[in-house]
């Protein structure tokens, strides 16, 4: 198992680093030294560069990354791109450490964080981890909203079973029989046969005590 995900992991790094050139990146940090140079060295590197001070409440469309300064100024301000689905990568830069940025950074879900002042190097290696968890957190999202509708699925065809065995008198096999003959025949899943045969129920019992 381990050496299944250390090649997939493998794999992915090169990826990551061909994708440079196309990553579009905003940077939310004051026009100072820090700034100036963070910009220009993701130019350097390939990538498509917006630079803003404040942070924009809306993001332009696309982004890939952001840099986001983490400033007294702006700390706490509830910007609405942290409730998109998905969140671009954010990378924080931090001009010292304590709880209240630490905290600051955790809120925010950086993936990575750089310390000012910004220097050239590290900030590659920083962009690259930063996608790369960012993409693993995305993926892991994926397969849990995927257990989770097929959670849902196997307790709608239980409840589907429940209403055919008490209103047929039929067993629990031949409830599902049943269910899995309707779905071949109209075509559709199992659950969505099982979601109708709840509807109906629910209809049915309407003004009933």
């Amino acid at each position: 198992m381990e050496a299944s995900g250390h090649r997939r992991s493998t794999r992915a790094t090169p990826s990551l680093l061909k994708d440079l050139r196309t990553l579009r990146v905003l940077v939310f940090h004051p026009d100072d030294s820090d700034g100036k140079l963070l910009t220009q060295q993701l130019q350097r590197i390939g990538c498509q560069v917006q630079a803003f001070w404040p942070p924009l409440p809306a993001l332009p469309e696309g982004i890939d990354v952001i840099f986001l300064a983490i400033r007294p100024e702006s700390m706490g301000a509830a910007y609405e791109w942290l409730e998109a689905d998905p969140v671009p990568a954010i990378i924080t830069i931090v001009t010292y450490e304590n709880p209240t940025i630490v905290d600051s950074v955790l809120q925010v879900g950086a993936c990575a964080v750089l310390p000012s002042p910004v220097r050239s190097f590290g900030l590659l290696s920083a962009l690259v981890v930063a996608r790369r968890v960012h993409g693993e957190s995305k993926e892991q999202s994926r397969k849990i909203r995927k257990l989770e509708a097929k959670l849902l699925g196997v307790r709608r065809i239980a409840d589907a079973k429940s209403i055919l065995m008490r209103t047929h008198r039929i067993s629990d096999g031949a409830a599902y029989d049943l269910i899995r003959e309707q779905a071949m025949s109209k075509r559709v899943t199992t659950e969505e046969i099982a979601d109708a045969i709840i509807n109906a129920s629910e209809i049915l019992s309407l003004g009933k005590t």
